[in-house]
């Protein structure tokens, strides 16, 4: 029997799972918007890993095949996106309910009548709008996030209300996605896989026929993959049926788990299976990129400037912990300013023709100065390029306080998808410590302290910071 280990990063914002093989190979990943109930958070970032191992050992076992029938990969990866929409169904059944719980326990009489009228058309609405998305356009893929997902549809359809409705459809929303959201719902993998597989059956004999109707190649957004597989599907689902049964009856062996994060001490793990996120962000950037001297973490709550040796052991660090200036929930407390989403803010501040000077990045104040600056005509691009700047300045103070930049340089955390942070980050790196610096940014930056606590699992080391540093975390 095969055994995995698991790391769980239960961070402020987001919490993190990665499952990785006795050789190290990450195999599942999960994640989810932290809530206010952290093992909540945990269990569902766990149980998604969980289902991405799946899928990634079906892909592994199935790899000769793949590389040469790219019907294959399209049909893995249609057929992942639906599982994930078969999740998200029962989801928003769940959340309809606490919606309407919510309106009887807020509203009566004639203005509970109307409330439930909305709530149902919002409901009928948006359902079919978000499954295409899963279905056609790889919605899973893209936002990770039940919450997001559902909001900003919920709010579309709240705005083409009568504007006296918008606020207490929007207090029914506030008072009813928490409790959904906290709810743990039990999946059976073999039940939905079996699901996703019938939708597929549905979506491609639903296809129009390209050879009737040549005008579908010609449009910009032409899938040639989707219909290479639609002439084939039926021979593709049925040889790999057999391979994906296997898969839906694996049993996970965890064989060992540790937990790190902001909110590591609220994990139902034992004391021993806890630890440092300053450890675990810098094992795991070190696993990734084996020269690692450095490494910069800046994640929704603190930022953190390590120092590792060539084991990938911290030998000094500085960590500002006190505020969440510069963090990943400053920089979403600015989105929300600006009425923009969290992803738009790096893009715009990319567009910035000159970085206007932010006085502080202080999230208390930072709405006032935002307004202050716009009132006196400065372009919003250009205050948010100023923005990201100062919160990179802000980093560069810390790692020069751990000891500087070492080659080489990595970058972990939520804020490493920010292109503009990146922008700014390897400009100022290579201005103070050289052009030679190598600057790592990975794909699985965000999930760098699960992976460390993975690793740390398998190998069962007990090590802890070094203690002449611990007074040298800063706020």
């Amino acid at each position: 029997m095969n055994k995995y280990y698991l790391g769980i990063d239960l961070g402020s914002t987001t919490s993190k799972a990665v499952i990785i093989n006795e050789q190290d190979e990450i195999i599942g990943r999960g994640i989810t918007n932290t809530r206010a109930n952290y093992s909540v958070a945990a269990d569902i970032a766990r149980m998604e890993a969980v289902y991405n191992a799946r899928f990634s050992i079906l892909k592994r076992n199935l790899a000769k095949e793949i590389e040469s029938k790219p019907q294959y990969k399209k049909y893995l990866s249609d057929l992942e996106s639906v599982f994930q929409y078969e999740q998200f169904k029962v989801r928003i059944d769940k959340l309809g309910d606490e919606l309407l719980k919510t309106c009887y326990n807020y509203f009566d009489g004639e203005r509970r009548l109307q409330m439930i009228d909305h709530l149902r058309i919002i409901r009928k609405t948006i359902k079919p709008k978000i499954k295409h998305q899963y279905i056609y356009e790889d919605l899973g893929s893209k936002n990770q996030f039940f919450r997001d997902i559902v909001s900003e549809k919920y709010n579309e359809e709240v705005n083409k209300f009568d504007i006296s409705m918008f606020e207490p459809l929007m207090t029914i929303w506030d008072k009813s996605i928490t409790a959904a959201e906290n709810e743990i719902v039990q999946f059976d993998f073999a039940s939905l896989i079996t699901q996703a597989m019938d939708l597929l059956k549905e979506k491609y004999e639903n296809l129009p026929d390209v050879a009737e109707d040549r005008a579908i190649e010609s449009e910009s957004n032409f899938d040639a993959e989707m219909y290479l597989l639609k002439g084939d599907f039926k021979n593709v689902s049925e040889s790999l049926r057999e391979r994906i049964d296997e898969v839906a009856c694996l049993d996970f062996n965890i064989e060992n788990m540790t937990g790190t994060g902001y909110g590591r001490a609220l994990l139902p793990f034992p004391q021993e299976c806890i630890r440092s996120e300053i450890l675990c962000h810098a094992f795991g950037a070190h696993a990734i990129f084996p020269n690692t001297r450095t490494v910069l973490d800046i994640g929704g709550q603190d930022t953190k400037a390590i120092q590792v040796d060539k084991y990938g052991l911290v030998t000094s660090f500085q960590m500002n912990d006190r505020c969440a200036a510069g963090c990943g929930r400053y920089l979403g407390y600015i989105a929300d300013e600006m009425s923009i989403s969290l992803n738009e803010l790096g893009p715009m501040a990319l567009e910035a023709e000159k970085e206007v000077t932010i006085c502080s990045t202080c999230t208390v104040f930072a709405g006032a100065e935002l307004r202050e600056l716009t009132n006196m005509g400065e372009k919003r691009a250009d205050i948010l390029g100023g923005l990201h700047k100062a919160i990179i300045m802000r980093a560069m103070s810390l790692i020069a306080r751990s000891g500087g930049v070492f080659n080489e340089f990595t970058f972990t955390g939520g804020v490493a998808r920010n292109q503009a942070v990146i922008k700014y980050l390897a400009q100022l790196v290579k201005a103070n410590y050289g052009a030679d610096i190598k600057i790592n940014i990975h794909t699985d930056s965000i999930f760098m302290g699960a992976l460390g606590g993975a690793m740390f699992a398998r190998r069962n080391i007990k090590i802890d910071l070094p203690s002449a540093k611990k007074a040298g975390a800063v706020a």
